[in-house]
């Protein structure tokens, strides 16, 4: 009889293990086994072992050492010895079984546990200003031109030279959220947002409201962003009573060009020396318009054959409304330098807003305090001269509706808009002693003061 030879230890596996081969030292409890490798340098590494889904899956447990004592249970700073390696095995075979996806499952979840804590601090290391570039960056697409603008200028860093709009200064001023841009978005909290608010609600708590509103805005994007989450409080900082009340509460405005005024208003107008400021004036009062959307007009926005006005709305996107005899003959007659009818020197720009012209404007006819959303608010006043529909006016002027009615039930086409717009525009000019006659060809007008 030949007897059987005798089971080989581990370590005579290894011994005899050829390079790049596995070998089987152990079963592990309660999953796998312990094996092991010999690398083409002749160490070894030693490996648990278990089949998931057919396919078998293999953790690195560390290099052997075949110095250390066979039991001891620590490994030294060489590597493992037998009895180490296997109870490494065996909590990951613990692991393996506590989770419900296996240890594929476990290493997956680790994996996501690291990129999120890069992430958390990637976020603690970002500034207010990279947060705000790429806030604009990803919602630009959702915006309109002066959305966007009013972001860019409200944070804009000042002290550049400029002609216009520095009160004499020669150089800008930087914008209300300038100075938070250089923050870390970490410490944008609700106490520092507290102290900017009594800041900037001293000296131009206007704006500084517009700011707020756009930084609550950013901070709520932030919450939803996973770049940036992680370095903002769940509640928005932004949301506190203290900041509203430092930037005090806005002035309903009332300025409105009355209707005895319209004479006087209309020969200042039609004395400006600028074309492209007068007609821009009488149009922005003659189609009751925000001063912005008006200033954004392009050419191509002029329906002259169903003679509508395509009005690029600050609330709704868009919206279309008569273009009415009056205000075609005042646009027909501009110059066509560039894409927009009110186009600034270089023609790439629409101008500024004219606001210097229309001030000196009403100093001639003698009136006071007209902004020039004051003439949007005189459309709507003056309508009522005529007693317009209340739901004509307000969606010539890009009003939302009131009313469920006004929502679901009234789609008023461009005609019908037209019928009551070019009467108004008719009883305007009349009140204002402007002769004009309808029938005469687009761009050859002569309106005169009577």
């Amino acid at each position: 009889m030949t007897s059987e030879a005798p089971p080989r230890t581990p370590g005579q596996i290894i011994k005899n293990l050829a390079v790049g081969q596995f070998a089987r030292l152990a079963k592990i409890d309660p999953a796998g086994a312990l094996e092991a490798r010999r690398l083409a340098s002749g160490a070894v590494t030693l490996y648990w072992r278990v089949t998931l889904a057919g396919k078998a899956h293999r953790e690195v447990i560390g290099p052997y050492d075949g110095s250390a004592a066979p039991k001891s249970l620590k490994p030294t700073d060489r590597g493992y010895s037998i009895a180490a390696a296997v109870r490494a095995a065996e909590a990951l075979a613990m692991r393996h079984k506590e989770h419900d996806g296996g240890i594929a499952a476990v290493r997956q979840a680790e994996k996501q546990a690291r990129e999120q804590e890069q992430i958390a601090q990637a976020a603690q290391a970002v500034t207010v200003g990279e947060a705000w570039a790429a806030y604009l960056a990803e919602r630009r697409p959702h915006w309109g031109e002066r959305h966007y603008s009013d972001h860019e200028a409200l944070a804009r860093a000042g002290g550049q030279c400029a002609v216009r709009g520095t009160r004499g200064r020669g150089v800008t001023v930087a914008g209300p959220l300038h100075p938070l841009m250089s923050q870390p978005l970490r410490e944008l909290t609700t106490p520092a947002i507290e102290a900017w608010a009594q800041c900037e609600g001293q000296s131009r708590p206007t704006v500084a409201r517009l700011a707020w509103r756009l930084l609550r805005a950013f901070l709520a994007w932030c919450s939803e962003h996973p770049g940036y989450r992680a370095a903002v409080p769940e509640r928005n900082p932004a949301k506190s009573r203290r900041a509203r009340e430092a930037l005090g509460k806005p002035q309903a405005k009332d300025d409105a060009l009355l209707k005895e005024q319209l004479p006087g208003w209309f020969a200042a107008v039609q004395a400006i020396r600028n074309p492209a400021q007068s007609a821009y004036l009488q149009a922005l009062l003659l189609v009751g318009a925000r001063p912005g959307e008006l200033l954004g007009l392009r050419w191509d926005d002029m329906n002259t054959q169903w003679r509508g006005l395509t009005i690029r709305d600050e609330v709704e996107g868009e919206r279309v409304i008569p273009l009415t005899p009056y205000v075609w003959h005042l646009l027909a007659g501009l110059p066509r330098r560039g894409q927009y009818v009110f186009a600034g020197e270089d023609g790439d720009k629409p101008m500024s807003k004219p606001h210097k012209a229309h001030a000196s404007a009403c100093a001639v006819a003698a009136i006071d305090r007209l902004t020039l959303h004051g003439l949007r608010r005189s459309f709507g006043t003056l309508s009522e001269w005529l007693e317009l529909p209340a739901g004509v006016v307000a969606q010539i002027q890009g009003h939302k509706p009131s009313a469920t009615a006004e929502k679901h039930y009234r789609v008023r086409p461009l005609d019908l808009l037209r019928l009551h717009h070019e009467r108004l525009e008719a009883w305007i000019l009349e009140q204002a002693g402007v002769q004009f006659d309808a029938a005469q060809e687009p761009g050859k007008l002569r309106a005169v003061g009577g």
